[in-house]
């Protein structure tokens, strides 16, 4: 299985080509902030490099830029290409199938960003699409842009992140014996 989870900061505005054969392709690069610090106190930040395809790239184009938080689910992907001088060049990006906002309202500002919503899917493929513009995520609830909670039936709670507040030396407490763990029959 290869399946890739993004949430992270657009490093520049998503970058939009067309190929020879018409194909929309949008190249971008997010910033994700590791969950640990490393011996310094401070947070280590990786660069990935994405890319998206077809509508899915129109729409990041369209709808995000530089700055923005976006969650994408794809899949990565090793490719390899020659330079101009003739030398074989390699890199390994993800492959983005669904892109989603991530701000809330209140961090989008005055920018024009202020709707909810998500694309999504394979194009390139006979599969059905991953997602359409506004249904959010299709399994297991709907983001509620309006409070930043996700509604699984029971209300909109609260999402709070605890990112900032962990530490290497933080963990999920274990019990002492394995008689109490959920999976034992």
């Amino acid at each position: 299985m290869n399946r890739a989870i993004l949430l992270g900061r657009l490093v520049r505005d998503p970058e939009l080509r067309t190929t020879q054969n018409g194909t929309s392709v949008c190249s971008f690069t997010l910033a994700i902030d590791r969950r640990f610090k490393n011996q310094y106190g401070e947070r280590q930040t990786d660069f990935i490099p994405c890319v998206a395809w077809s509508k899915t790239a129109e729409f990041c184009a369209q709808y995000f830029s530089q700055g923005q938080r976006m969650a994408l689910l794809g899949s990565i992907q090793p490719r390899s290409w020659e330079d101009q001088e003739g030398n074989r060049r390699y890199t390994t990006e993800v492959v983005a199938e669904e892109i989603y906002f991530a701000d809330s309202k209140k961090s989008s500002g005055n920018q024009g960003q202020n709707y909810g919503g998500s694309y999504g899917g394979n194009y390139s493929s006979n599969q059905k699409s991953g997602g359409q513009f506004g249904d959010g995520f299709s399994r297991g609830g709907s983001f509620d842009r309006s409070t930043d909670g996700f509604d699984r039936g029971g209300g909109n709670r609260e999402v709070q992140s605890t990112e900032d507040n962990l530490d290497q030396d933080d963990f999920f407490p274990t019990p002492d014996d394995d008689t109490s763990l959920p999976f034992n029959l």
